[in-house]
């Protein structure tokens, strides 16, 4: 279905306020309107396409819809029938200066209000082409499952029927990202075709890790003469891997360790996140006699 731009067709911008949209539409509805047609097709299609325009941008609960979802969405969504829903262009023009009443048009258009394309302009076959509304189901997973993949039971209430299906979920999903499952949404009214049902992730907070796009985070505490003198340590990953770490001499406190490739596989395969351990290096608050000898010692040596 051609994108309508509403906007361009009324000639202002997208922040245009009600006063510049209405306006904007007076002015060409005065050029434009059938009565001065004299039988010119153009004339009369101008001026359906801009009261189209303006019973669509005219109505803010319209006007958010199209701006959130855009042209070809909003025209699934909407019939003609929808569109000029509570629009009497009849007081409208009566408002601009012209005259009231119930003349008619070709193309099915009357002043008298409703729906200006009527039947003539394929209304019943418009309708049917319409879709159902799209769902959104909200999905829980666990660190692993993100990583791995996973498979899914779920059921939906899709309007009329509730329905249980087997979904298939990819590696990656992370915070916010989505999977459509086509025509599984909500039937459509019209008899055409159903919507879409759209999976988005809902990662599970894992003990001991946080995600932050495809990174993962985790941390390890040493001790201070481990971060002074280097040593190795094991760290598990979200899997259950165990990796061994090296620990440079000199490690400071809250430093970063990168463990490539460790992290979360994109969805579109296109790479994998990484695993990072940050150290805490273990301060004591209290030393015995022999540590606090030892430590006074070091601190002779100008250490």
């Amino acid at each position: 279905m051609p994108e309508t731009d509403y906007y361009k067709i009324l000639g202002v911008s997208k922040t245009a306020t009600e006063a510049e949209i209405k306006k904007a539409y007076r002015k060409l509805a005065l050029k434009y309107h059938p009565d001065k047609a004299n039988g010119n097709k153009d004339f009369e299609a101008k001026f359906n396409e801009i009261s189209e325009a303006y019973a669509v941008l005219s109505d803010k609960d319209k006007r958010n819809q199209y701006d959130t979802y855009g042209s070809a969405d909003f025209q699934q969504r909407y019939s003609q029938e929808d569109i000029f829903r509570n629009f009497d262009i009849g007081d409208i023009l009566k408002e601009f200066g012209f005259g009231g009443g119930h003349r008619r048009f070709s193309g099915g258009f009357s002043t008298g209000g409703g729906n200006p394309f009527g039947q003539g302009m394929g209304g019943q076959q418009r309708a049917r082409q319409i879709k159902g509304r799209d769902l959104e189901y909200e999905l829980a997973l666990n660190l692993e499952e993100i990583i791995n993949g996973t498979s899914k039971t779920i059921s939906i209430n899709r309007g009329t029927t509730m329905e249980t299906l087997n979904v298939k979920i990819p590696k990656g999903m992370t915070m916010g990202k989505r999977i459509r499952v086509a025509g599984k949404g909500e039937e459509s009214p019209h008899g055409g075709p159903s919507g879409d049902l759209f999976i988005k992730s809902k990662p599970l907070n894992t003990l001991g890790f946080t995600i932050e796009g495809n990174d993962i985070y985790t941390t390890k505490e040493i001790r201070l003469t481990q971060a002074i003198l280097g040593t190795k340590i094991e760290i598990k990953t979200p899997v259950g891997k165990s990796i061994s770490l090296n620990i440079p001499k000199g490690t400071k406190h809250k430093a970063k360790m990168r463990l490539a490739g460790q992290g979360i596989p994109q969805i579109n395969d296109s790479g994998t996140g990484d695993l990072f351990v940050v150290i805490q290096v273990h301060m004591p608050k209290r030393l015995n006699e022999e540590q606090k000898k030892l430590v006074e010692k070091l601190a002779q040596s100008g250490l």
